[in-house]
């Protein structure tokens, strides 16, 4: 299981209790934002801005909110924001590497509060370069498990659809990767067969992970990491981590 996967797994688990709605639609309006800006408001022609707004969907954000977003990023409005990406690389406890994306309007802002983080949980902020080597970039398309009879026709389908690999160490859904600059036409193929995606975006994926054995080390990370989800202007955390089967990781 990778460490992405692990991550993954331990805040699912905290979102029935964690979530909190208001936060979570002002990280996507801020990824929309950003996808109108780079490509344009028109979500035809502009495929990360039409992944950002299914997003938005997904959880149920209202439409009005989608629709300011979209006019804030492409400059229709009179607001004068500007939101950019940055992502941040650091060390967690244990040498873990992190990759942390954000969109923010106040960069000076996001780098201090995301620097103090690592310091307080035993981890260090690094250079641009330092840990990305580390991770290789793809395209992931979530689908759900219970849409098919078993693993092999999910495979066929993915394969036939121009996809490179699944992963399934997620029991709920099967991710479908692909290679970024193939991510729109592989979710085309998948949508023209009759299945909707749960979830599209770019992803990092962890080349080599680090076994996390001590228990204590174990919580530091976790700690470090939800501090860092939390901050507003932060939309994905990426990490090599894989936690030692049978750690207790309840405080």
């Amino acid at each position: 299981m990778s460490g992405h996967s692990k991550w993954a797994q331990i805040k699912r688990k905290k979102a029935v209790t964690d979530a909190k709605r208001g936060a979570i639609f002002a990280k996507i309006s801020k990824e929309i934002m950003v996808a109108a800006r780079l490509g344009g408001p028109d979500s035809t022609s502009n495929f990360r801005l039409r992944f950002a707004i299914e997003k938005a969907k997904t959880n149920l954000m209202p439409q009005n909110n989608i629709q300011r977003a979209i006019e804030k990023g492409a400059g229709l409005d009179s607001a004068n924001s500007h939101i950019e990406e940055i992502i941040y690389e650091g060390y967690g406890p244990g040498g873990t590497a992190i990759l942390i994306l954000c969109t923010t309007d106040n960069k000076n802002r996001s780098v201090a509060d995301i620097r103090s983080y690592f310091t307080k949980h035993n981890g260090k902020l690094a250079e641009s370069g330092a840990v990305s080597w580390m991770f290789t970039k793809r395209g992931e398309i979530k689908i759900s498990n219970y849409s098919f009879k078993n693993q092999d026709e999910i495979y066929e389908l993915a394969i036939e659809a121009g996809a490179e690999d699944i992963d399934f160490s997620d029991e709920e859904h099967a991710i479908i990767i692909t290679k970024p600059e193939e991510l729109e036409k592989v979710q085309k193929n998948i949508v023209s067969k009759g299945i909707k995606p749960q979830e599209t975006q770019i992803s990092f994926n962890p080349k080599e992970h680090i076994e996390v054995s001590d228990p204590e080390c174990a919580k530091d990370i976790v700690k470090l990491l939800e501090a860092i989800e939390e901050h507003d202007d932060v939309q994905e955390v990426y990490c090599n981590f894989d936690i030692k089967e049978g750690i207790e990781m309840s405080s």
